[in-house]
């Protein structure tokens, strides 16, 4: 019988016939091997791809969890158990170096002091974290922690904290401008610490960019609280920008006592009108010496904070955008909220008003 017959025959199509018979002809034990088997080429085949299919779901597993590998089996299992929904829970224990067996007795035993004591924590840390704007490192958090009553340690916070503080290194805080004109009444001086509130000012500027273009911002800092007293901004560079800052100072402050002010040899400090107004006061004028940014560093540490913790990543539209979020930068937080080392992790209001002066 013909294969064009036979086809009609059997309702089959003359071609699938063909095939059909083609591949009796070649392998007539394995022609054929239904009920889930397959022809080893096929086998082979088909392990391939699931090897291939494990391979890549190791290295996605490694790259998701790759700061795990030096950590305890806890650590991982919490790992698998948040991932084990995308990736069969063999091939996360193989990929991580743990048991399938240890992870589901730990699976279905109840949670360890120390787990329960991490979960209350974590979400303490993680809320003090947000609250300072995405900016607390380990030490500071802890000092939150203990400030509400928590018992816990630093390295056990550090364990715990996986939202992490930008890290970038800011801008430079200030430009260099004139030198000072040695017949002025500064004394050129290294800054240390003060012992009372208004017996030492440091002053600097900054500036910061807009869609609109640069805008500058004056600050004094009262340097036995590390509080920002004032500031001012304005789109030049010029005396009066800090020149305002000076009497905002000295308008909230009070009529200053044997007060020091120190700044940098920028000519807006050396200029005739902020040094006539500093001698109006009675302030004592203190400059750093040429070039040496360390003389003033405390004021350098906080424009350093600005930018890091705030600015860096913002594109101002306007410049009263930008003067919008350094007052709120200042206000709500760095002055009010922000924990300082210097004055043993207080924030500036918070330790003016322990010592009795807020």
């Amino acid at each position: 019988m013909s294969v064009a017959q036979a086809g009609r025959d059997l309702d089959v199509h003359e071609n699938v016939l063909r095939k059909w018979v083609k591949e009796f002809g070649s392998d007539q034990v394995q022609a054929f091997p239904g009920h889930g088997q397959m022809k080893p080429e096929q086998q082979e085949i088909e392990r391939l791809r699931r090897e291939v299919a494990k391979l890549k779901a190791e290295r996605d597993i490694l790259k998701k969890g790759r700061s795990l590998l030096r950590e305890g089996s806890d650590m991982k299992f919490v790992f698998i158990v948040k991932h084990r929904a995308i990736w069969p829970v063999a091939w996360l224990c193989d990929a991580l170096g743990v048991s399938r067996s240890g992870f589901h007795a730990w699976l279905n035993r109840s949670p360890s002091a120390r787990s329960r004591s991490d979960e209350e924590l974590g979400g303490k840390v993680k809320a003090s974290f947000m609250a300072s704007d995405r900016t607390y490192g380990a030490r500071r958090v802890w000092r939150d922690l203990l400030a509400d009553g928590a018992d816990c340690g630093l390295h056990q916070i550090e364990r715990l904290m996986r939202l992490q503080a930008c890290g970038r290194r800011a801008a430079g805080a200030c430009r260099r401008t004139a030198a000072i004109d040695s017949s002025r009444p500064c004394r050129r001086t290294s800054l240390t610490g003060s012992s009372r509130s208004n017996q030492k000012w440091i002053a600097d500027f900054t500036y910061l960019w807009t869609a609109e273009g640069w805008l500058y911002v004056a600050a004094v800092i009262d340097l036995f609280s590390r509080r920002v007293v004032v500031w001012s901004m304005s789109a030049a560079m010029t005396a009066q920008l800090v020149t305002d800052a000076l009497l905002m100072a000295v308008w909230r402050r009070g009529k200053p006592d044997a007060l020091l002010h120190h700044s940098d040899q920028g000519s807006q400090y050396t200029s005739e009108q902020f040094q006539r107004l500093m001698a109006d006061h009675g302030i004592l004028c203190s400059m750093s010496r040429s070039g040496n940014v360390w003389d003033n560093a405390a004021k350098e540490s906080f424009f350093s904070s600005l930018k890091i913790e705030r600015t860096a990543d913002k594109i101002y539209r306007t410049r009263d955008e930008a003067r919008a979020d350094v007052f709120d930068y200042i206000e709500r937080f760095y002055n009010t909220i922000r924990r300082h080392s210097t004055i043993g992790y207080l924030s500036p209001v918070e330790f003016e008003r322990k010592v009795g002066l807020a």
